[in-house]
């Protein structure tokens, strides 16, 4: 089975994804981070975010790796876990940039199809999982929450994590994200396409809960297809 969640940042999407993923206990596949990993790269060679050419030669000659168990992604860039390095501010603003080039978008669209090819089932989360990289995606979900919602769950996780940053900062940077992130989801928003969920008044328990629910209501169905009565 396939569950993708796509959202907008700071949604606490990839929270969600991961804590349904062990309740699930199927692999959590966390492709967010392979586009920060790619910021960190071309930040760490100091590359010119305005050239797109330089950006996808970094993408190319990226040495990638995901290991996706249930309750986590570990991201290894040329031989060294970037896990955590690769959640910090500097890498989240650089990492629209990185993002919105469409050369590289199929590189990891790409790489994204041979590790879920890999892994069988799983659940997923990012931009385009299920409108681009898994169309046919078993349960697609998009989560939304509001930006001042969004910004203060970000801010906190930054804080916690000695980042010294400013909630305006946070906003902007979350405000500039959406711009680019909304045009993709034009298709998972018509009736039907997908389950939309907000979580600006939920706890990460209840909107575990509210997918949960949904993804055992298709199996139901499913297996009732196979055994009817």
């Amino acid at each position: 089975m396939i569950i993708t969640i796509d959202g907008s940042a700071g949604s606490g999407k990839s929270t969600a994804a991961r804590k349904l993923a062990a309740r699930l206990e199927v692999a959590y596949l966390d492709t967010g981070a392979m586009y920060r990993a790619i910021a960190l790269d071309a930040l760490q060679q100091e590359v010119d975010f305005s050239d797109p050419d330089a950006l996808f030669q970094v993408a190319r000659n990226s040495e990638l790796n995901l290991d996706c168990g249930p309750t986590h992604t570990r991201v290894r860039l040329h031989g060294h876990d970037v896990s955590e390095a690769i959640r910090s501010m500097a890498v989240s603003g650089a990492t629209s940039q990185v993002a919105k080039q469409q050369s590289i978008r199929k590189l990891m669209i790409d790489h994204q199809r041979r590790i879920g090819a890999e892994l069988g089932s799983f659940v997923t989360e990012g931009r385009d999982q299920g409108s681009v990289v898994f169309p046919h995606a078993d349960v697609k979900f998009v989560m939304d929450a509001s930006l001042e919602r969004r910004a203060q769950r970000r801010y906190l996780e930054l804080a916690a994590e000695g980042e010294e940053v400013t909630l305006e900062v946070v906003m902007n940077n979350l405000r500039s994200r959406d711009q680019v992130d909304w045009k993709q989801w034009e298709s998972l928003l018509r009736p039907g396409a997908a389950i939309v969920l907000d979580s600006s008044d939920l706890s990460i328990a209840e909107v575990v809960d509210r997918l949960a629910v949904e993804v055992q209501s298709l199996v139901q169905r499913e297996t009732a297809s196979l055994h009817p009565r």
